[in-house]
């Protein structure tokens, strides 16, 4: 039996005991997710985290109780009359289409449903899968709009884990466990690298020295690259007249993920044009290349840019880095023929492989979302689109799994998601192929033969948010980050106010030959300063006492190694310098 069937029927068994412990209590509803499923209620009263082993308890006994699930297809009046004290269930059984719709019951509850589920409870408790009873979990209560509409009642979420065995759910919540100590907003704080305030607004960071280092450390690494592999770097504004994404059809097909428009004729300024801040960095890329007349011997042409666009992201989805209302993208467009397009796919990947390697992530998973439901362009460009992405990723011989639906209203795209130290999949690089931007901007190169034709644009971001990619990286390394990442790489401690000059040289010595270095001088013992550098998960301490006040040796404490080395500055120097290089 599939695990997803066993995780559905556990939701509707979980709505099955809410309904018996709070009567009167409303269902929205309840399917199977990953590892696990949730149900949201509109509850007669709140209920508390201690309030789940009840519910657990309860759900344990309906499985033991042998109940079956029982489906049958009605008509709408007749479900409208079963559900009459069920609002959210009346408004979705107007929404089908269909004449007859499916229900299951469950002892007392009664379910809009199309199924699978198990045939009866006792299945969980006894047979094949007997281990479910005690392989399930009831973890969270969140708050969850209705619909996601934050316009919506807020209903109460009761979140589940289940897996077929007793060892998987304890493998997972060991994996759960350790992903809590990881937690990014946790060791954001603790190491100091940024924070969100509440006065400045949900969604946007404010980044501290040491994490505005540790993301220009990235930039520059990756801004590097690119420029090596023939990008060329541009710079655009925030915002840009609405007649831009009217034009782009941002407005129409990505409204609501925008933030308002500025109508300056309200504000009583003298601009005719409303403005908006920019979702995006295309249409600018697009201008630039406007500007003048391109020949077939020019392209292709590759613009990036480390740009902030502003995403309006619901309250509720916001978290931490991770979802973030305003984002800086390692962002770029290749305008090329149709004749360079399979090799500068290639090339985009090549380069993506190389330098997800460089931040440690050496396992993907790569999707290919296929055309939506709103879309731009016709069936036959969607289709040729795709179907160079294909040959791209088949020349590399790289795996991949189709994505149906899940392209951005302009093109097909591949995902790539990262998995990091927990095995966890992270959604990061994009390559997106765009045939309608260059029709909708009349975009045009002069071909061989001398006459105009359209570019081909390709979207491509490989780190995609570095808030996001940072949020991952923090994870990833349980903050200690490698050398080449470190905010600090050398803490130099002095011993004693009488060693601090000592110290003060030292430093000027690393810093010179462009190391991250600080030293400790508060009046604070030495035992308490150690154990702070290695709270800040620190690569190199070094401690400065009276037989290493001439320089000519140094007492190396490093990460994760209690024991103290000696060495030389130069020997030090070219160590740490060669782990730099090396990206370690």
């Amino acid at each position: 039996m599939k695990i997803e069937t066993i995780r559905h029927s556990l939701a509707h068994i979980l709505a099955c005991a809410v309904q018996e412990l709070y009567p009167k209590t409303k269902f929205g509803i309840g399917p199977a997710i990953e590892n696990g499923f949730y149900y949201d209620f509109d509850l007669p009263r709140p209920i508390t985290p201690a309030d789940l082993s009840k519910i657990e308890k309860k759900m344990k006994e309906i499985i033991k109780k042998d109940l079956k699930f029982e489906k049958k297809l009605i008509s709408k009046a007749k479900a409208k009359k079963l559900l009459k004290a069920q609002p959210y269930k009346l408004e979705l059984i107007k929404e089908l289409k269909e004449l007859q719709v499916s229900i299951y019951k469950l002892q007392d509850f009664i379910d809009l449903c199309k199924g699978p589920h198990i045939k009866s409870t006792l299945q969980l408790h006894s047979g094949q899968i007997k281990e479910v009873i005690n392989s399930f979990k009831l973890t969270k209560i969140a708050g969850a709009y209705w619909k996601g509409d934050e316009k919506q009642p807020m209903l109460t979420r009761i979140y589940g884990i289940a897996f077929k065995t007793k060892k998987e759910l304890n493998e997972y919540l060991k994996v759960q466990e350790e992903a809590e100590k990881r937690d990014h907003r946790i060791l954001g704080q603790k190491l100091n690298l940024f924070h969100i305030d509440k006065d400045v607004g949900p969604g946007l960071i404010l980044w501290h020295p040491k994490g505005a280092i540790l993301k220009r450390t990235i930039e520059d690494y990756a801004l590097n690259e690119y420029l090596e592999n023939g990008y060329k770097l541009v710079n655009t504004p925030h915002i840009a007249k609405i007649g831009l994404w009217e034009t782009s059809g941002h407005t129409n097909f990505y409204k609501e993920n925008m933030f308002p428009v500025m109508h300056m004729k309200e504000m009583g300024k003298e601009e005719k044009d409303d403005y908006e801040v920019k979702p995006m960095n295309c249409p600018f890329h697009i201008a630039i290349y406007k500007q003048s007349i391109k020949s077939y011997k020019s392209l292709p042409l590759r613009y990036t840019e480390l740009g902030t666009v502003y995403r309006y992201e619901k309250s509720g989805v916001l978290h931490g880095l991770t979802r973030v209302r305003g984002l800086t993208q390692d962002d770029a467009h290749i305008f090329c023929t149709p004749e360079q397009l399979g090799k500068e796919l290639i090339s985009v990947l090549e380069l993506t492989s190389k330098i997800l390697k460089t931040f440690g992530f050496k396992e993907y998973d790569i999707c290919l979302s296929t055309r939506p439901k709103k879309y731009v362009g016709s069936p036959k460009i969607w289709q040729k689109a795709t179907n160079s992405l294909k040959f791209a990723l088949e020349k590399l011989k790289l795996s991949y799994q189709i994505d149906p639906g899940e392209g951005v209203f302009y093109g097909p795209k591949i995902d790539i998601k990262i998995k990091d130290f927990l095995g966890r999949s992270w959604q990061c690089s994009t390559i997106q192929l765009d045939f309608n931007l260059p029709e909708k901007f009349k975009m045009t190169y002069i071909a061989k033969s001398g006459k105009k034709q359209q570019p081909i644009m390709i979207h491509r971001a490989l780190l995609g948010s570095l808030e996001r990619f940072i949020g991952i990286l923090i994870e990833h390394y349980a903050g200690a980050f490698p050398v080449w990442l470190s905010p600090v790489q050398v803490q130099i401690i002095p011993v004693g106010q009488g060693h601090l000059a000592t110290c003060q040289k030292l430093a000027e010595k690393l810093k010179a030959e462009n190391l991250r270095v600080a030293v400790d001088d508060l009046n604070e013992t030495v035992s308490y300063k150690i154990r702070k550098a290695e709270k800040q998960k620190i690569p190199y301490i070094i401690v400065i006492g009276d037989k290493e006040k001439n320089l000519k040796s140094l007492a190396i404490r490093k990460r994760k190694n209690n024991k103290v080395s000696k060495t030389t500055i130069k020997r030090f120097i070219d160590k740490i310098k060669k782990e730099i290089s090396q990206k370690n």
